[in-house]
């Protein structure tokens, strides 16, 4: 009889015990969101127009707070008669700090951007491909045990030229006053797993 008493009071402590354990951190992260990005691929001084979009990445299983992380977005618009379409695909590292139901980031990723290929003022043609270098950083806000509420702001900077005439070679040339750097704000909803 005292055997029996003795583990359920034991299994009834151990039970408490570990539900008073911290809880793990989730091993993959898969967020999707609105983007807005601060101006046009285009836009000279005198015309600088944001685009508005999308951005979604995933969050490998962390190591120390820090996890690899894959990030995607593309954007829409429209700035000095010319369709904008730029999208991006960079890989990198996502640092984390946890405070009770908040995590704060910061990232690190870079990676390859992409356009439409008439994106020039007055739809002249461009280059439809550049480096793209994302920094920046973030809060989560847990909702749910495995849905978050994210914000983040990024420096992202991309390299963009316009092309010549064929009959010149097609030679890639940069317009003074073309945009290299640009901020990025996100928001959007991250799911744990």
């Amino acid at each position: 009889m005292r055997i029996r008493l003795f583990t359920l009071v034991a299994l009834l402590c151990l039970s408490t015990a570990l539900r008073a354990q911290p809880e793990a951190p989730a091993h993959y992260q898969i967020y999707g969101g609105y983007a807005f990005l601060s101006n046009s691929m285009n836009g000279v001084p005198g015309s600088h127009q944001p685009l508005n979009g999308w951005d979604a990445s995933l969050g490998f299983p962390s190591w120390h707070n820090l996890r690899f992380k894959i990030d995607v977005a593309g954007y829409r618009g429209t700035n000095l008669g010319a369709p904008q379409h730029p999208y991006s695909i960079a890989g990198g590292a996502q640092y984390e700090w946890r405070f009770n139901r908040e995590t704060v980031f910061a990232e690190f990723m870079g990676g390859d951007a992409g356009i439409n290929e008439n994106w020039g003022a007055g739809q002249i043609r461009g280059e439809t491909a550049s480096i793209v270098v994302l920094m920046g950083g973030g809060l989560d806000t847990r909702l749910t045990r495995r849905i978050a509420l994210r914000v983040s702001g990024d420096y992202q900077y991309s390299n963009f030229g316009l092309v010549g005439p064929a009959a010149l070679g097609s030679v890639p040339y940069k317009m003074p006053g073309l945009p290299i750097n640009f901020g990025r704000i996100s928001s959007g909803l991250v799911w744990r797993f």
